[in-house]
Formats: C-alpha cells, sequence, structure tokens
C-alpha cells in the first residue's frame, strides 16, 4: 500500500511541476543553441563523452550526485571518481547537482531538499574549491512542484526529461529536454528536434546517461553523440552548457 501510495504521490506531483509554473521567463537567445547533459554520472561519460564533446569545441553539463561518486552501485555502468570531476571542471564543462543521495524531489520535505542540496555543494567544494553549482537536474526525471519555489532560490535552472524544444516563455525550474539515447531516438530523430530548434530558435536540451559502445539503456553509443554534434554543426547552432545557454538566453 505504502509503495502505491509512493508511486501515485509522484505521478501527481510531476505532473504538476510539468504544467504550472513558478514563473514565466522569456528566452532572449539570439541564435539557436543546443546543449548536452548527462546524468549520475557514468565514467564513461565524463571520458569517452566529454572528448567528443571537446573534439567538437563543445562544452557539457554533467549532473554530479556526490553519494555516487565512486560507488559500485549500479548494474550498469562505472561510477565516475573525483578525479574525473576536477577534470571535467578544468577542461570547461559544468557541473551541476543531482543530489547527494539521487533522491526523488517528489520523496522529500523542504527540510530534506536543503540538506541534500547543501550535502552536494559541499561534497564538491572539497572535490574542488573552485566548483560553482548554479544548475539542477530531477533525480530519475521526476519533478516537484511543491519543490519548485525552493529551487528556484537555489539554482538558475531545473532540468526535467519530459520532451520538447524550449522556445519562447518557459519554464526555468522545468526546462524540457530530449533523450539522447540509443533505445529512445534514432539519427532522424535528433535531425527533427534540431529542425525544431533552428525553426523556432529553441533550446534544444539533450540528456544522456552512459557513452559507450553497448550502452546501457539510459545511454548513448558515441556514434549518436557525434551525429547530435555533427548535425547542429551544420546548422551552425553553438553547443553550450546549460550555465553558457543562460547567459545567452538572458541578453
Amino acid at each position: 500500500m505504502n509503495a502505491l501510495w509512493s508511486v501515485a504521490k509522484a505521478k501527481v506531483s510531476h505532473r504538476l511541476a510539468t504544467h504550472w509554473r513558478v514563473e514565466s521567463f522569456r528566452l532572449r537567445n539570439e541564435t539557436p543553441m543546443v546543449s548536452f547533459t548527462f546524468d549520475d554520472i557514468p565514467k564513461s561519460a565524463a571520458t569517452t563523452g566529454a572528448g567528443i564533446l571537446e573534439d567538437h569545441g563543445a562544452r557539457g553539463t554533467f549532473y554530479v550526485s556526490g553519494g555516487l561518486v565512486g560507488t559500485t552501485s549500479s548494474p550498469n555502468w562505472a561510477a565516475i571518481e573525483a578525479q574525473d570531476i576536477v577534470a571535467l571542471h578544468r577542461k570547461g564543462h559544468e557541473i551541476g547537482c543531482h543530489t547527494f543521495a539521487h533522491k526523488r524531489t517528489c520523496d522529500l520535505d523542504a527540510e530534506s531538499m536543503t540538506a541534500e542540496i547543501e550535502q552536494n555543494r559541499r561534497y564538491l567544494r572539497l572535490v574542488d574549491p573552485s566548483i560553482e553549482v548554479a544548475n539542477f537536474a530531477y533525480p530519475f526525471g521526476y519533478g516537484s512542484f511543491w519543490r519548485k519555489h525552493q529551487l528556484k532560490a537555489a539554482f538558475r535552472s531545473c532540468r526535467s526529461i519530459v520532451p520538447g524544444v524550449n522556445s519562447g516563455a518557459v519554464d526555468l525550474q522545468f526546462l524540457r529536454a530530449m533523450p539522447l539515447i540509443d533505445q529512445c531516438i534514432d539519427r532522424d530523430g535528433i535531425e527533427r528536434a534540431l529542425d525544431e530548434a533552428q525553426n523556432n530558435n529553441g533550446w534544444l536540451i539533450f540528456y544522456s546517461h552512459d557513452v559507450t559502445e553497448a550502452p546501457s539503456p539510459y545511454g548513448c553509443s558515441p556514434a549518436l553523440l557525434n551525429h547530435a554534434l555533427e548535425a547542429a554543426s551544420r546548422r551552425k547552432i553553438p553547443g553550450l552548457s546549460m550555465a553558457e545557454a543562460l547567459l545567452c538566453a538572458r541578453a
């Protein structure tokens, strides 16, 4: 019964978060934009994925849950190590927040949410004191209407996994994103998403996890990531981290 209630509560909270905005923000970017983001973070995202982005002159946003760093808890991939976070940061990639213990925001009250955010910030400051965390992604993709006001005070943006391209008036506490996941999107789907961003002067955000030749159900192959970057380059759409894109959006 408790499990059923938890599922029902999560669905209601997520639906409210999807449709009820804290406030409306109008994007002011002069050109279309694309951001590549990675959650959790698998080691392959920090090595193979980051390397591919760098080869194309792009930088990504890596949403870290400090409690997962260096663990063997995932059956799908090897976890990132602390030195990988430092390497990402020093190469110009953005480090974002994914809570410390990778907990759904809909399961957290205000006090617990604050504790998760602060514990993650403390952890990342210990890893490298120069890391400043400004953007957030909802763990497991579950948003929370009740936590959106709180997250607005702590972060410049919150990224969901509800599909879509952001354009015009948007909800910065529930930005839409498209999966860059081999089991969810193909090359034609990537082209269509970039076409929409180009036609609507939009901000396309991709999300993924591991980057390997045989990706998990939540990850992408190097070939798919390369295709997305090449397709964006053909359209002259810059690949920006979330922080970089928000600077352009506020211009």
